[in-house]
């Protein structure tokens, strides 16, 4: 485990809340530690209220804020002699607790506190970390794990069996740490959930966590229990049609489109194929805190039905000892583990998916490690199962929705004009979108996990097929395709124009959609919601002009390629419509050079050539943009070969 601090970048962080800030994001660029908003810090500082008294306020990490970029305003600040009242009651409903750090909240603005802020309260010590590091869970999560734990520690750790965070966690410890705890205590072990350090400075917290980690590290090495792989074996290519068969029974189990991202690697291949993969794998979590994330157990192999079924079994097993009614959650599987591929993660997003999957990972090598003593062994059903359908948990999920969450557009000439706006147009939309383009700048236009940007020459078969491979492979299918790569050759009369040229311009802008429509439509078939098309024309389809005979006709051939289509795959639910814009300037088409030459042969400037429309509006490929996805939409689900001008109005196409 490695010491991050720097006096240098520290210096940078003056007073105790900065401090807090600084040591929070060295424990959250550790994913060993702490994963997608895990884990939580806090710092206690005497403070002036409005009244000129001072008083102690807790200022603990915002529910949802993740460690690794948090800022000051991601701590909730809260009045602790009123927490420490709280914590002094003999019981306390979650609906309650959560109501009370409201009331005591001294920014009403600030986040929802952590669902541990008693236990922070309680533990005195100005400044408080706590982890869920893989290291410990790997010696925790075994038979006899409380007992290594306690030999490991000794006086170093006071060790607290586990209990459902909140207030029986918080009311239990401050009872029981005073019991236990000695001069040489650091620290505290939540079995089976986590490790918590405590310091009078941001370093001597942030030191003691590294300090205590390290030691479990140590130990595990000692016991050859650190190093662990399980043999992988060879693979064969990932199989793009079984995997956008495994997305859509996914998506129907959950009820709603789902993102399904594929991992394939030696380390998931191993352990997809561990002889014991029954007995290791459908435990349970290495700690609850991932179960609202992966769910309780991953699916074995590919039957969705199946889990779905046992999954129903399991909420009815528990849901009735409740103590209230209850609404299950979906069934579906939030980690697939299959021989032939590894490991598959779901969820709603993009985002989500990804968090499922290194969770996942991490979850491999921590249940290895735990083998390696002597045999993994995770929480009971009931206690995952009460982590799980924890109204406070479930909050951390809740998102606004978004027309296309969940759902996968994929984008030709992405990286400029209608294609770029496109891409934007659909992430606003919640989408994860694939953007093909010929400019390397396509890969690297976003840094996130719904966008995937490929470099492709749309005209070669087989680079469209490898990105269709990469766009299943991140994210499970395909439910909109966005036509719109495309070439427009300079002016140029029928008698002047090369035989070459013109079938460049059918090959992109005719016979490079051909292969692609052929090439998404085994995937598009198995869209939950059913396959788009959007078609980027030209209004040279019902209003040609002279000089541009390749270019019309191609469009004029993609747009009848459009119709056919709309007729043959209407019974797959499969819907397509063109869109026909013109004079859109702001794309790759329009060169200066060629924007002057139609301006020249029409008589006009190039001001008063691009708004040459009835409406005298400039069109953008915003505006483009922005209809295309509407098409995609909810809006147009009953509309299908149809072609819509977006031209301000051209008194030739009227």
């Amino acid at each position: 485990m490695q010491n991050l601090w720097n006096d240098d970048e520290a210096k940078t962080h003056c007073g105790e809340l900065e401090q807090r800030v600084y040591t929070s994001r060295l424990l959250g660029r550790d994913k060993s530690l702490v994963l997608h908003s895990g884990g939580n810090t806090s710092v206690k500082m005497r403070e002036t209220n409005l009244f000129g008294e001072e008083e102690t306020v807790l200022h603990v990490k915002g529910s949802g804020w993740d460690l690794s970029s948090i800022e000051a305003h991601g701590f909730a600040p809260l009045r602790l002699d009123a927490l420490l009242r709280l914590a002094a009651l003999p019981a306390l409903p979650d609906a309650q607790m959560l109501n009370q750090f409201a009331a005591n909240l001294v920014d009403i603005a600030a986040p929802r506190p952590s669902l541990e802020t008693l236990l922070h309260a309680c533990l005195p010590a100005t400044f408080v970390d706590h982890t869920h590091a893989d290291a410990v869970l790997a010696i925790n999560d075994t038979a006899d794990g409380e007992t290594r734990i306690r030999n490991l520690y000794g006086e170093r750790c006071v060790v607290i069996p586990y209990l459902k965070p909140g207030f029986d966690l918080a009311k239990f410890f401050a009872a029981e740490f005073p019991k236990q705890k000695s001069k040489k205590t650091i620290g505290v072990v939540l079995l089976n959930h986590g490790i918590v350090s405590f310091g009078e400075s941001a370093r001597e917290s942030y030191e003691r966590m590294i300090e205590l980690v390290t030691r479990a590290e140590d130990y595990l090495a000692q016991q050859k229990a650190w190093k662990v792989d399980a043999a992988a074996g060879e693979t064969d290519a990932a199989d793009p049609q079984a995997q956008a068969q495994l997305r859509a029974q996914i998506s129907s189990a959950a009820g709603a489109p789902m993102i399904v991202t594929t991992c394939t690697n030696a380390r998931t291949l191993g352990f997809a194929r561990h002889p014991a993969i029954a007995r290791i794998s459908q435990q349970g979590p290495i700690t609850p805190d991932h179960v609202i994330r992966t769910k309780r157990t991953p699916m074995l192999g590919i039957d969705v039905a199946r889990y779905a079924e046992e999954y129903r079994r399991y909420f009815e097993s528990h849901a009735p000892l409740a103590g209230e009614r209850m609404r299950m959650l979906d069934p579906a599987p939030r980690v697939v583990l299959e021989a032939s591929f590894g490991l598959a993660a779901a969820g709603r997003t993009a985002a989500e998916a990804a968090i499922a999957a290194e969770i996942y990972e991490h979850t491999i090598d921590t249940i290895l490690r735990a083998e390696a003593l002597g045999g993994y062994r995770a929480l009971r059903e009931k206690d995952i199962f009460e982590v799980e359908y924890w109204g406070p948990e479930q909050a951390k999920l809740a998102m606004e929705g978004k027309p296309f969450t969940g759902e996968v557009a994929l984008v030709t000439g992405a990286a400029s004009g209608i294609g770029k706006a496109a891409v934007t147009s659909f992430l606003a939309r919640g989408a994860a979108v694939v953007g093909f383009d010929l400019n390397p700048g396509v890969e690297s236009m976003h840094s996130r996990p719904d966008f995937l940007g490929f470099r492709c020459d749309v005209t070669d078969e087989k680079a469209l097929a490898e990105g269709i491979g990469q766009a299943l492979s991140h994210y499970g299918g395909l439910d909109m395709v966005v036509l719109n790569a495309g070439i427009f050759s300079a002016s140029r009369k029928i008698a002047e124009l090369a035989s070459e040229e013109w079938r460049r311009v059918m090959a992109v802008n005719l016979d490079a959609n051909f292969s692609l429509l052929r090439a998404c439509y085994p995937y598009l078939k198995l869209a939950p919601r059913g396959g788009r098309i959007a078609v980027i024309g030209s209004k040279n389809v019902p209003a040609p002009g002279p000089g541009a005979a390749a270019y019309s006709a191609s469009k004029a051939a993609l747009n009848q390629l459009a119709r056919v289509v709309a007729l043959e795959w209407g019974q797959d639910g499969i819907r397509i419509n063109s869109l026909h814009p013109n004079a859109v300037f702001d794309t790759g088409l329009w060169t200066e050079d060629v924007l002057e030459q139609r301006a020249k042969h029409y008589g006009m400037s190039v001001e008063r050539y691009k708004t040459n429309n009835v409406l005298r509006v400039e069109v953008t490929s915003r505006d483009v943009a922005e209809l295309a996805a509407e098409m995609c939409g909810p809006l147009f689900a009953k509309t299908t070969g149809a072609q819509v001008p977006v031209d301000g109005g051209n008194e030739r196409v009227i």
